[in-house]
């Protein structure tokens, strides 16, 4: 299968990179960014593309793709609601519509809510909402805390920071709240559970649902 994934640099698209490059199932993986991800893979394609509210001239990397992958995000903090609209739900949309073939996977976030009172929760519920309308075969994986696993890490220095001072709390955090924490790997999993076996996952995953199929899916694999 042929995959088209989004954000690839960042935190989760690298976990989920690393799962696509290791699945023998999967033939090639379209990597569409602004920067290199600087990986090296037989199956890797990087496309590095500036308007992400514009993919017209994309229609070939779209065409046959078996899904497309959303897993590009950017932090609320310092957005002014109408940027970080643009980047969560404008750009997502927008994949969505050029991707009308296959499967849209879309990396939403615990809670999320189109009449919340917290601007982040309220704009990927949007996103969430926008995305349904406008492709008939939308997943929507809704994480909570992710721990990155593999050499994947937060793609901004602020978040970076605040990773590295949870880091050793994260056994804490996931004793006091186990149904709130989940890694990169198991979102990259859970991803490839839907890409295989779309027919058996609920559209929408939430934090405990993102575990528990991942930990199908690397059952599978330890068994092939």
């Amino acid at each position: 299968m042929r995959v088209v994934l989004f954000g690839a640099t960042g935190m989760v698209g690298h976990g989920v990179l690393t799962a696509l490059l290791e699945d023998p199932a999967v033939t090639g993986v379209t990597a569409i960014s602004r920067r290199r991800t600087g990986r090296s893979h037989p199956k890797l394609r990087e496309i590095l593309h500036r308007d992400f509210t514009d993919f017209s001239g994309l229609g070939n990397v779209f065409a046959g793709a078996h899904a497309t992958l959303f897993c590009l995000g950017t932090p609320s903090a310092g957005l002014s609601e109408a940027a970080y609209t643009r980047i969560t739900r404008d750009f997502a949309v927008a994949a969505a519509e050029a991707a009308h073939q296959g499967l849209f996977v879309y990396v939403s976030a615990n809670r999320a809510d189109s009449r919340s009172g917290t601007m982040w929760i309220r704009i990927k519920g949007r996103a969430e909402e926008a995305l349904t309308a406008a492709h008939p075969r939308v997943f929507l994986l809704r994480p909570g805390f992710i721990r990155p696993c593999r050499g994947a890490r937060p793609a901004t220095r602020a978040q970076r920071v605040a990773y590295a001072v949870l880091t050793p709390f994260h056994p804490l955090i996931k004793r006091l709240f186990p149904k709130q924490v989940t890694t990169t790997d198991a979102i990259a999993y859970a991803t490839l559970e839907m890409l295989h076996a779309p027919q058996t996952v609920p559209r929408r995953l939430d934090n405990t649902l993102i575990n528990e199929v991942a930990a199908r899916r690397a059952g599978d694999r330890a068994a092939m």
